[in-house]
């Protein structure tokens, strides 16, 4: 296991931010490896990934946006937003003193680098998308919203038993072959015990708000312009074949805008893979081997 540093960077409106900096073993190959986690979730998700890429020489963190995992909450939900965790992420580079990264991003992860694209291009040495493209489905942003709404009302679970039962009721379309201890493992996760021994979700149920703002109609804007922005910068994609935010269409039609896309489509998995699964990890791999220096 390779030990990671903590981390923490400030943002421009004064919040504490969580790093976790997982060290190159041996000699740098490569820019490091930023990633980035989906709406809900937080740095655990990329442990063991994060692991297996420093294995391969690049210097990886895996940050807490804010609002997530250690990362202190907003005190205004309106900044709950793709572009402000962009910015958050230009601080953090600044402060790390990294010039450029190539940024691993699953679900919301991957929109803020293609806000990164349009707003700080010359910070990316490449991107790799999990499970997101310039075109979100909008029967996979209803689900995403319903399934938030769903924990937040379910509030705080006794145990840790609990809570992989309500992890597993909400996400089990997602891994329909899973077994209990992939349930508690993906609880232990998502959520975080509390000093009264209670365990709730690693999360500020603020982050929904501006989901909410938008009225019922979820905007599903079109970001072919941020996807071409990536034009010249190692990419690859990886989708879950049960996906309904990233569907088939919609990676085919990556491909075909960007015939060298390194791509992977992880067999009985809906949104998003963990990318420890072994078509994921070969994308990846193959990522890593166009980034080296």
């Amino acid at each position: 296991m390779t030990p990671w540093i903590d981390q923490q960077i400030v943002t421009a409106d004064g919040l504490r931010l969580h790093v976790a900096e997982y060290p190159a073993l041996g000699a740098e190959r490569g820019p490091p490896i930023l990633c980035l986690h989906g709406l809900t979730r937080n740095s655990k998700d990329f442990g063991p990934v994060a692991e297996a890429i420093a294995g391969n020489g690049f210097r990886t963190l895996a940050m807490d946006v804010r609002g997530r995992g250690r990362s202190e909450r907003a005190s205004d939900p309106q900044s709950y937003r793709p572009a402000v965790y962009a910015g958050d992420v230009v601080t953090a580079l600044d402060q790390l003193g990294i010039a450029k990264v190539a940024i691993l991003g699953t679900s919301m992860g991957g929109l803020i680098a293609m806000a990164l694209a349009g707003m700080a291009r010359a910070r990316l040495a490449g991107v790799a998308l999990n499970d997101i493209g310039p075109e979100l489905a909008p029967a996979g942003l209803a689900r995403i919203k319903e399934d938030v709404e769903r924990a937040i009302a379910w509030g705080r679970a006794i145990d840790l038993a609990e809570a992989a039962d309500r992890a597993r009721s909400i996400n089990q379309s997602a891994f329909p072959n899973a077994d209990r201890a992939f349930w508690v493992d993906f609880a232990r996760r998502t959520f975080r015990q509390r000093d009264d021994g209670r365990w709730e979700l690693d999360f500020d149920p603020a982050i929904l708000q501006p989901i909410l703002a938008a009225d019922a109609a979820i905007p599903t804007p079109n970001m072919w312009g941020l996807f071409d922005a990536f034009a010249g910068l190692p990419l690859a994609a990886i989708r879950g074949s049960l996906s309904n935010l990233l569907t088939a269409q919609t990676l085919s039609a990556m491909r075909a805008r960007r015939p060298d896309l390194i791509f992977a489509e992880v067999a009985e998995i809906g949104h998003a893979p963990l990318l420890t699964e072994p078509a994921a990890w070969v994308a990846i791999e193959q990522w890593l081997g166009r980034l080296v220096v």
